[in-house]
C-alpha cells in the first residue's frame, strides 16, 4: 500500500491510496528522529549526557523555562532501598505541572486530575547512562474524550519536548 504525505508547521497530512487521510503530529509520527524507538506508547525521551544530578538539576530547569513547577519528586531508589531493603540505580521521578494548562484541563474535565501531573522520570539505565523520559500526554489524555482536553494535550507535549530538546 503506498501512500502521500503532505508536512507543513510541525503536522504530516498522510494519505494512503484509497484510503482516509490522517493528521499526525510531527513529534508523534514514527520516524520522529525525537522519538528514541526504545520507548512505549506512552513515554517518550533520551539519554544525556550528564551525571544523574545534573540531569535532575538541567530537567527541573528546562521545565520551568516551559512554564511548569515540579510539585512532586519521588526518589524510588531510596523507596525501595527504605522499603524493600532493594539497592538499584538512582531513579527519580518529578511531579511536573504547568499551572494554566492544568487550569484549563480540570475546567474542561473536573476528574483528570487523576491523571495529572506530567510525571518525568530521570535514572540510570543498567549500562550507566542517564535517562530522562517523560509521559506522552497525547497518549495518556486519549483516555479523556474531550476536544479541549486533546488540545491542550498537544499543548503540554510540545512543551516537553522543548524541554527534551534543551537537554
Amino acid at each position: 500500500m503506498s501512500s502521500q504525505a503532505l508536512s507543513r508547521g510541525g503536522y504530516e497530512l498522510r494519505i494512503r491510496n484509497g484510503g482516509r487521510p490522517a493528521l499526525w503530529h510531527r513529534a508523534a509520527l514514527p520516524n520522529d528522529p525525537r522519538k528514541d524507538p526504545s520507548m512505549s506508547k506512552y513515554a517518550f525521551g533520551k539519554t544525556v549526557a550528564m551525571d544523574f544530578a545534573t540531569a535532575v538539576d538541567r530537567v527541573t530547569q528546562a521545565l520551568a523555562a516551559q512554564g511548569f513547577g515540579v510539585l512532586t519528586e519521588i526518589d524510588v531508589a531510596a523507596t525501595m532501598k527504605k522499603k524493600l531493603g532493594l539497592d538499584m540505580p538512582p531513579y527519580r521521578i518529578l511531579g511536573a505541572c504547568n499551572p494554566q494548562f492544568a487550569h484549563q484541563a480540570l475546567e474542561a474535565q473536573p476528574e483528570i486530575g487523576a491523571l495529572l501531573p506530567c510525571n518525568v522520570v530521570v535514572r540510570t539505565d543498567a549500562a550507566g547512562a542517564v535517562r530522562v523520559e517523560f509521559m506522552d500526554p497525547d497518549a495518556v489524555l486519549r483516555l479523556v474524550d474531550h476536544p479541549a482536553v486533546a488540545t491542550l494535550a498537544g499543548q503540554v507535549r510540545a512543551r516537553l519536548v522543548s524541554v527534551m530538546d534543551a537537554l
